[in-house]
């Protein structure tokens, strides 16, 4: 077998995304935001000068493509890592090769971390020097905000590009470029397209990963076409791209919460039905849900409190899927109830307030004197009983510790039922107002 016939046949059992991955940014799909002319990773690969970088996107985005692109056109040592695999002493070996590399055949060494998030501190510690004396240029693929993930130190010498999943159009390119190379003898109806597209959910290589899934399949069971019925009896359930502990569980969370706040009920049982397509844990959400109803809507509505609460409790006595249509009537009730954040920031207010006083005393007329010392002391003395007052209120009398101005924590709205609240202490203040004039 020649060298030629060889190569070849390996290439052939290659993986479909790797024999289909870009070998020039021209072929890259997608990251239009960062490849097109005039922006900034063009004019990184263009610049002639390698600087370190952070890569930041979803899995299938092309982290690694670009990596690899950038060790190509610099014609530099690529030198893989992954964070879930290595440790300490993989990063100094991996820093001996580089030193060994550059002193043997001059070329300067590109060291690529995928899952960089996966390493601690030190671990992410131990490249800083190297990455400071220029040995090696670091490029770390993440697919969590690197804000969090990613140590200070390290974050401050690397560039962040953010990467953005694939719009359909774009998997729609991928797809008919790995259909004319690699399929050429499949066919796909239009319905299957789309749903093959739509299961991708913006993962380049989940995208061709099914579509060698189905090449594998069609051959097994000897047909030439594609169609709805084949793609039911071959893939598995589709479910959408979702980390649960990662940055988009967050984004979805964050747009659940903002669309319920915006008042938008549509937008919301989208976002909702998004995370339970996603697997996310509808108790959590029920949680979430319930905190919303205190956090958004409050006294402007407090049965949506109540309706929270009994959406959660039969989740939890029916389960699932059929308590998550008590969680999406609650997520539309709170939608389109009034809203008041009122108490929420009244209680943020006292709180940043008594974090910053001093420990006042109660003063003596609130203090309780179940026994004969404490009424001695005058412990209860001129308290009035507001109950016996007129309006069941003691107007002017003085509830916050002695040399304290009163506060004004809680400003209701004039929404829902916090519209009655805002008449009634307005009332109550010109009774206030009344009884001091008369003193």
């Amino acid at each position: 077998m020649s060298n030629n016939t060889l190569f070849d046949s390996y290439a052939a059992a290659a993986p479909l995304a790797e024999r289909l991955r870009p070998q020039h940014i021209a072929e890259v799909i997608g990251q239009s935001h960062l490849l097109g002319e005039g922006r900034p990773l063009r004019l990184a690969f263009q610049s002639g000068r390698l600087h370190s970088m952070i890569l930041w996107g979803p899995p299938g985005v092309g982290k690694t493509t670009l990596a690899r692109l950038m060790a190509s056109a610099f014609d530099a040592e690529f030198m893989p890592l992954s964070a879930v695999l290595s440790g300490v002493k993989d990063i100094r070996e991996a820093i001996a090769e580089a030193q060994r590399v550059l002193q043997q055949n001059g070329r300067h060494t590109i060291l690529f971390v995928d899952e960089v998030h996966r390493f601690n501190k030190s671990q992410q510690d131990a490249f800083l020097p190297f990455v400071e004396q220029g040995l090696v240029t670091f490029i770390g693929a993440t697919t969590e905000n690197p804000s969090f993930e990613v140590n200070n130190a390290l974050l401050s010498r690397a560039q962040v590009y953010v990467l953005h999943a694939l719009s359909i159009d774009e998997l729609g390119e991928l797809f008919e470029r790995a259909r004319q190379i690699a399929l050429p003898g499949l066919s796909f109806a239009d319905d299957a397209r789309e749903r093959i597209i739509g299961y991708a959910d913006g993962d380049a290589r989940r995208l061709l990963n099914v579509l060698e899934q189905l090449q594998t399949a069609a051959e097994t069971a000897a047909i030439s076409v594609i169609d709805s019925a084949f793609l039911d009896n071959t893939l598995a359930q589709n479910l959408r791209r979702f980390d649960k502990g990662g940055e988009a569980f967050y984004d979805q969370i964050s747009a659940l919460h903002k669309s319920v706040r915006g008042s938008s009920p549509d937008a919301a049982l989208y976002w909702l039905v998004r995370m339970l397509d996603g697997g996310a844990d509808a108790r959590y959400l029920a949680r979430r849900i319930v905190r919303m109803a205190w956090e958004d809507i409050g006294l402007a509505d407090p049965r949506a409190i109540q309706l929270a609460n009994d959406a959660a409790q039969t989740y939890e006595r029916l389960g699932s899927p059929e308590g998550e249509l008590a969680l999406a009537q609650a997520v539309i009730y709170l939608a389109c109830a009034p809203k008041s954040n009122a108490g929420y920031v009244a209680y943020n207010a006292a709180r940043a307030f008594v974090a910053k006083d001093g420990s006042r005393e109660v003063p003596l007329h609130l203090r309780n004197a179940p026994t004969k010392l404490m009424k001695q002391l005058d412990y209860g003395r001129d308290y009035r009983y507001a109950h016996d007052e007129a309006d069941g209120y003691a107007a002017g009398e003085n509830y916050f510790p002695d040399g304290m101005p009163n506060m004004d924590f809680y400003q209701p709205t004039d929404r829902g039922l916090e519209g009655k609240i805002t008449e009634k202490l307005a009332r109550l203040r010109e009774l206030d107002a009344a009884a001091k004039n008369i003193k």
